[in-house]
C-alpha cells in the first residue's frame, strides 16, 4: 500500500510540475486530446468482505514511466549490502571452525606439556573475541567493517523510511486522486495549444507556397464556440460544430455570424411557437428544439460554453409592433448540474431593461435553473416552473421569463407567456384583467468578452 501511496504522489508531482511550464488564461480549461487522465486509476475490493472484518483492496494504475527517488537506489545499495554481508558471515563461520579446530590441537598439546612454536596468548579478561589466523587480525577487521556497515544501512534505512512517509503526507495533504484537478491541469495545457495554433492561423494566412490555407486550419484548429468560425474564413449564418472541451466531444450550434459584429453562439429562440417549452429537466437538460427553428441548447452545453471562455449575454426582443429592444450583460455564466446550472451574470446595458435583476426580491443572478417537475426556486409555498408551465431561472417567483408560452396575440390572466419585466408598456398590464405583452421573436446568444469582429 506504501508503493501505491508512492507512486500515486510521484504520477501527481510530474502533473504539478508540468503546470508549472504555463497555464493557461483565466477561466480556460481545456484537456489535450487523447490524453490520459487519473481516471484510470481504478479502486476496488481484492476480495469478499464480512461484517466487522477489514476488506482487502488493491489499485490499478495506468502504464506509466516516473523517476524514482534517490531513495529507492539506497534500498537496492542496501540489499546488495547484505548479500555481501551474508557472504562475509559464511566466511566468518568457516574461520571460527577452523578455530575451534586449533584451539582443541592447543589443549592436547599444552595436556602432553609440548611447548608451542609461535604460540598465541589467549587474553580471557577481553570482552573482545580475538582470532590469530595465518598470524594476522584479519577476521576481527571484517567484523568491525560489518559493523559499520550496518550502521550505515540503519542510518539509510531510517532515511528512506522517513522519506516515505512524507511522500505518503503529501499524497494526503494534496489530496492527489482528485480527478478535477488533473482535469483542470489538463484543460489549461489544452488551451495553450488552441491559441497557439489560432495565433499561427491567423499570422500565415497568406503564407507563401500554401495553396489551399482554410482546410489545413480546419483540420487544425478546434473550434470551441461561432467565434472561432472566423479563423477559417466562415461569414455565414448557419449550424457548425464547436468543442468547446474535448473531454465532452463536439455538438451543433447555431451561429448568427452576420448580426452585431458576428461570432455569435445562439442559445435560444422564440420565432414562432412551433416549438412547446412546457418541457422537463431532462429536456432542458440536453437541449429540444429544431436549431434552424425554435430551440434551447441545453443546460450541459451551455455550461460547457461558459466554462471555456469569459462570456457575453445578449438577448434580443421584438414585439408584433415591430419594436426592437435588447439587453446585454458583460458578464455570463451557467454552472454545472450538480449546481443546478445556477445563472451568473452582471454588467447590465441596452435599451429593453434590466429585467433580469429588477430589485431585490426580484432577481435571476445566482439563482438555480428550474423546470416544471424540478422545484429549485425561492417560493417557499409553490413551483414556479410548474405555475408558469416552463424553465427558467426562477427567483420567487420571476421578473422575466424568455421561456414561457408563445402567444400570437396579447392574453389575459396568468403571465405564462414570454415576460420581459421592464419592456417599454409593462405599467399598462399590472392588472390580471389587462391584457398582456405578447413578443414576435426572441434570441439569447452569446460571445467571448474579448472578441474583436
Amino acid at each position: 500500500m506504501k508503493l501505491v501511496f508512492v507512486c500515486c504522489s510521484l504520477l501527481i508531482a510530474v502533473l504539478q510540475e508540468v503546470d508549472a511550464s504555463g497555464s493557461g488564461p483565466s477561466g480556460v480549461q481545456d484537456r489535450v486530446s487523447g490524453g490520459s487522465s487519473c481516471s484510470q486509476v481504478r479502486l476496488k475490493p481484492a476480495g469478499q468482505c464480512e461484517d466487522e472484518e477489514e476488506c482487502p483492496y488493491q489499485i490499478t494504475l495506468p502504464p506509466l514511466t516516473i523517476q524514482l527517488p534517490k531513495q529507492f537506489h539506497l534500498l537496492e545499495k542496501t540489499m546488495k549490502e547484505l548479500q555481501s554481508l551474508k557472504e562475509t558471515v559464511n566466511t566468518l563461520k568457516s574461520s571460527c571452525l577452523e578455530c575451534s579446530s586449533q584451539q582443541v590441537d592447543l589443549n592436547l598439546q599444552k595436556d602432553s606439556g609440548d611447548r608451542l612454536t609461535n604460540s598465541a596468548e589467549l587474553n580471557q579478561g577481553d570482552t573482545r573475541t580475538r582470532v590469530y589466523r595465518n598470524g594476522n587480525n584479519s577476521d576481527n577487521d571484517i567484523v568491525q567493517n560489518m559493523q559499520v556497515k550496518m550502521n550505515r544501512m540503519s542510518i539509510s534505512l531510517k532515511n528512506a523510511r522517513a522519506q516515505i512517509n512524507s511522500l505518503e503526507g503529501r499524497l494526503e495533504e494534496l489530496n492527489l486522486l482528485n480527478l478535477q484537478n488533473v482535469e483542470d491541469i489538463v484543460d489549461r495545457k489544452v488551451e495553450n495549444i488552441t491559441g497557439i495554433v489560432n495565433k499561427i492561423s491567423s499570422n500565415c494566412t497568406h503564407c507563401p507556397g500554401q495553396q489551399q490555407p482554410q482546410p489545413l486550419l480546419q483540420h487544425l484548429t478546434t473550434i470551441r464556440d461561432c467565434s472561432e468560425i472566423t479563423i477559417i474564413g466562415r461569414r455565414k449564418n448557419g449550424v457548425y460544430q464547436v468543442t468547446p472541451n474535448p473531454r465532452n466531444g463536439s455538438f451543433a450550434v447555431y451561429c448568427d455570424m452576420e448580426e452585431f459584429g458576428g461570432g455569435w453562439t445562439v442559445l435560444q429562440r422564440r420565432i414562432n411557437g412551433s416549438v412547446s417549452f412546457n418541457r422537463p429537466w431532462a429536456d432542458y437538460k440536453k437541449g429540444f428544439g429544431d436549431l434552424k427553428g425554435e430551440f434551447w441548447l441545453g443546460n450541459d452545453k451551455i455550461h460547457l460554453l461558459t466554462k471555456a471562455k469569459d462570456m457575453i449575454l445578449r438577448i434580443e426582443l421584438e414585439d408584433f409592433e415591430g419594436t426592437r429592444r435588447y439587453a446585454k450583460y458583460e458578464q455570463f455564466y451557467v454552472s454545472n448540474e450538480f449546481l443546478n446550472y445556477r445563472l451568473s451574470l452582471s454588467g447590465y446595458s441596452g435599451t429593453a431593461g434590466n429585467a433580469l435583476q429588477f430589485s431585490k426580491h426580484f432577481n435571476h443572478d445566482q439563482k438555480f435553473f428550474s423546470t416544471p417537475d424540478r422545484d429549485n426556486d425561492m417560493y417557499p409555498s409553490g413551483s414556479c416552473g410548474a405555475y408558469y408551465e416552463s424553465g427558467w431561472w426562477f427567483d420567487a417567483c420571476m421578473s422575466a421569463n424568455l421561456n414561457g408560452k408563445y402567444y400570437k396575440t396579447k392574453y389575459k390572466g396568468k403571465r405564462n407567456g414570454i415576460f420581459w419585466g421592464t419592456w417599454h408598456n409593462q405599467t399598462s398590464e399590472y392588472y390580471p384583467t389587462n391584457y398582456r405583452q405578447t413578443f414576435k421573436n426572441v434570441k439569447m446568444m452569446m460571445r467571448p468578452k474579448n472578441y474583436a469582429p
